[in-house]
């Protein structure tokens, strides 16, 4: 079960980077997925990346406290409109999956700027 953990980790955190490259694709969320998988599979691994320099802090943040960063709360907004208006005008998707796909981000965004902010 080790292994099915660890390799599941590998995939969420090469999911997280393609979407800290890709606007479409959202990065913390990805990680800290993989910081679970890593919680039950590597030490060394969630050592790793709970101190990696970009994703750790927020990935502390999310692990000590449910909480969000203002800033990481801006840009995972931000890159969900971008991607949602990239979607839109390039992929030619029928209304009614545009209309779902508005609604989820819609609710996503909601539930992003409902956590609460770490304290300093």
């Amino acid at each position: 079960m080790r292994i099915l953990w660890l390799l599941l980790g590998g995939l969420f955190v090469l999911l997280g980077f393609v979407g800290a490259i890709l606007p479409i694709m959202p990065t913390v969320p990805f990680l800290i997925v993989a910081a679970f998988c890593f919680g039950r599979s590597s030490e060394r691994m969630h050592l790793w990346l709970m101190s990696h320099p970009i994703f750790g802090p927020p990935l502390k943040d999310w692990e000590a406290n449910r909480a969000i960063r203002r800033q990481t709360k801006w840009i995972a907004v931000l890159s969900m409109a971008v991607g949602f208006a990239f979607v839109s005008m390039f992929v030619g998707l029928p209304a009614w999956a545009l209309a779902a796909q508005g609604v989820i981000l819609t609710l996503v965004s909601i539930f992003i700027w409902t956590r609460p902010e770490p304290k300093t």
